[in-house]
């Protein structure tokens, strides 16, 4: 199965499609939430990245002077193919274009001083780098997007490993409850979370992340 890169434009007929907002759910696999010593939310909650921090498989990814601790996170990304605005549910699945690898890379040090004084912590997901996205799969090549697997390697060793069926908020709810808060725009992405296991990134690293179907990423890990 072959994909298409977002921003080309590719030669299975698919137009120039330009990234758009990059919507990150925070905490969506429970088990993830409990690691980060978290209650699961009752509702769904997300930050936003800049378009800036898009990087391609096997460019590098930059860790920033500005922090002393980058963790890693795989996640399902959903791209919208279709604008929306108060999608119902049972319709949210349309609107779907495609499916990419997505790694939220975190300055973990910066976001805990965040959450330590109550203040924002958007610096932690925002640096240049950080936020990998592999080539778009199509959504009729993927079929059902909440029975994935995801698996995440650094320099070969497992980190992390879980399946989509464990996020606490599918597919198709997300998008519509995020149609609520503001349209949903052909190219914006959405991220759906993590699965447990998240850790540290260090100088020297290669990243191998996969999802079963979907795609995959490699990267090397330097510093700026």
């Amino acid at each position: 199965m072959t994909g298409f890169r977002l921003g080309l434009l590719q030669e299975d007929g698919f137009r120039k499609i330009k990234p758009g907002k990059v919507i990150c759910l925070a905490q969506n696999y429970p088990a993830h939430a409990r690691e980060m010593k978290s209650t699961p939310p009752a509702l769904p909650y997300f930050f936003l990245k800049p378009d800036t921090a898009l990087i391609h498989s096997g460019e590098d990814i930059i860790l920033p002077e500005l922090s002393d601790e980058v963790h890693h996170e795989i996640e399902l990304a959903v791209i919208i193919g279709k604008k929306g605005r108060h999608i119902p549910e049972d319709k949210a699945m349309s609107h779907v274009l495609g499916y990419a690898v997505f790694l939220d890379l975190t300055a973990r040090d910066i976001q805990r001083e965040g959450k330590k004084t109550s203040r924002p912590f958007g610096v932690a997901k925002s640096f240049d780098t950080f936020a990998p996205i592999s080539d778009v799969m199509p959504a009729e090549k993927v079929g059902d997007p909440m029975s994935l697997t995801l698996h995440l390697e650094v320099n070969g060793e497992v980190r992390q490993h879980g399946s989509t069926s464990s996020m606490l908020f599918g597919v198709g709810y997300l998008i519509s409850f995020l149609s609520r808060i503001m349209p949903l725009n052909r190219g914006d992405i959405i991220a759906t979370g993590t699965p447990h296991g998240v850790s540290e990134i260090r100088e020297g690293d290669s990243i191998y992340a996969e999802i079963d179907g979907v795609g995959a990423l490699r990267h090397h890990v330097v510093h700026e």
